[in-house]
């Protein structure tokens, strides 16, 4: 029978190097004893604030509620424990669906796939002894999406993940650029800048906007999980995988995407005017795309998008921040070429924008000392599976120019 006041031991996979930061917007939402994990956040909760995240939190790719743990190394001891450690009838009838999902290995069990393989072939082998029928597997839209993560220790946990796609994909982004942020990357990456709003944000290479889309999205109270509509319109959640479980309270549900959607304002929280931001790209069918990403995302009148190269522009009445993802890597060009796109930027910067602060994502540490500036935090992130910093400058004017690039002058922030 289920307790009319749960309390979910639950998990948040984050984007790594956003720990600290995920577990603080974790407890601004409800969430009871947060321990920072590599690439998650481990933390207890209730329905409702377990609702709230899937609408209002901004850094997860995916938030897991546990379901139950149990000792397993081998195989054995896999088909032992799954079928006995949750009420299947109440969770897996042979009417539902499910997909499972592997991480995490142990010895014997070291292949996420057939891992994966081994629990839907127990499932369905004790379907058909108890019913007599079985669910049938989808990949795509499942009722139910099982995640075990294999411990070191020996230990399994089982877990449901409530969102059924990851939750980085907010429903605006269209298009995107040739090296994309994914959208709680960059809502993280804003975060740690402690932008609040009050100044201005500029991005010489904003590429599909996502890193101002989700600045402003976030000082305008833009619920991620909400789906943007007209005035008048009555809010709209995403799809979430959770709406499908047997306990799903459709009352507390609702509660909470009526509360997401007060919150969005056409100002910053205290009433003034959100400050300027402005995106430059020099590619006008991105440029059209970032356009279209933030009129889809409902922050368009905020933003204004220039057509430009990123050497060029000039930074609005300041002092502000200047926040980018340049491009870093031979994909996307020649190093020479690179190298002297970075040298003109941090000249234009010192000239157009002193007393600014530059945030710049870093792949290439090379590539970074063409800027001819010091580094005072380097923040270590991962984007796309790439070994990234997340530097931050104080920009000066000129003359006082520095010879010294990130690789020998930073400090780091952990």
């Amino acid at each position: 029978m289920t307790s009319l006041n749960p309390i979910f031991k639950a998990l948040a996979v984050v984007p790594p190097g956003l720990e600290t930061v995920a577990g603080e917007e974790l407890e601004k939402l409800g969430a009871q004893s947060v321990r920072a994990q590599r690439g998650a956040a481990a933390f207890t909760i209730g329905p409702d604030g377990f609702y709230r995240l899937h609408l209002q939190a901004r850094l997860p790719f995916r938030i897991l509620r546990e379901l139950a743990r149990f000792p397993c190394s081998t195989r054995q001891e896999l088909h032992h424990w799954v079928p006995q450690v949750v009420n299947w009838e109440e969770w897996l009838p042979p009417r539902r669906s499910f997909r499972v999902e592997v991480s995490g290995a142990t010895p014997d069990l070291n292949h996420s796939h057939f891992t994966a393989l081994e629990i839907k072939n127990t499932l369905v082998d004790w379907q058909r002894l108890r019913w007599g029928a079985r669910s049938s597997v989808d990949r795509q839209d499942p009722d139910l999406i099982l995640h075990l993560h294999l411990q070191k220790r020996g230990e399994a946990v089982l877990s449901l993940d409530g969102s059924g796609s990851s939750l980085h994909r907010r429903g605006w982004r269209a298009g995107v650029g040739l090296a994309p942020l994914k959208e709680n990357l960059a809502a993280g990456l804003i975060t740690l800048t402690g932008w609040d709003g009050r100044c201005p944000l500029v991005d010489p290479f904003c590429g599909s906007g996502t890193l101002l889309i989700e600045a402003a999205c976030m000082a305008l109270g833009r619920a991620p999980g909400l789906v943007p509509t007209a005035a008048g319109v009555p809010p709209q959640a995403r799809s979430f995988a959770l709406k499908r479980w047997p306990d799903f309270n459709p009352t507390l549900w609702e509660q909470e995407v009526r509360a997401a959607h007060t919150l969005a304002r056409s100002t910053l929280a205290d009433g003034r005017p959100l400050a300027t931001l402005v995106g430059r790209d020099h590619n006008p069918e991105v440029l059209a795309q970032a356009q279209a990403n933030a009129k889809a995302a409902g922050v368009a009148p905020w933003i204004r998008f220039e057509l430009g190269e990123a050497d060029a522009f000039t930074a609005p009445p300041g002092p502000g921040v200047v926040v980018t993802n340049p491009p870093f890597g031979e994909r996307l060009g020649e190093r020479q070429e690179l190298e002297e796109l970075y040298r003109a930027l941090g000249h234009r910067l010192r000239q157009q924008a002193p007393g600014w602060t530059l945030w710049l994502l870093s792949g290439q540490p090379g590539l970074t000392g063409a800027l001819r500036l010091k580094a005072s935090q380097r923040i270590p992130v991962s984007h796309g599976g790439l070994d990234c910093r997340w530097l931050r400058y104080s920009l000066c004017d000129h003359s006082q120019e520095s010879p010294i690039g990130e690789s020998s002058a930073m400090v780091s922030t952990g």
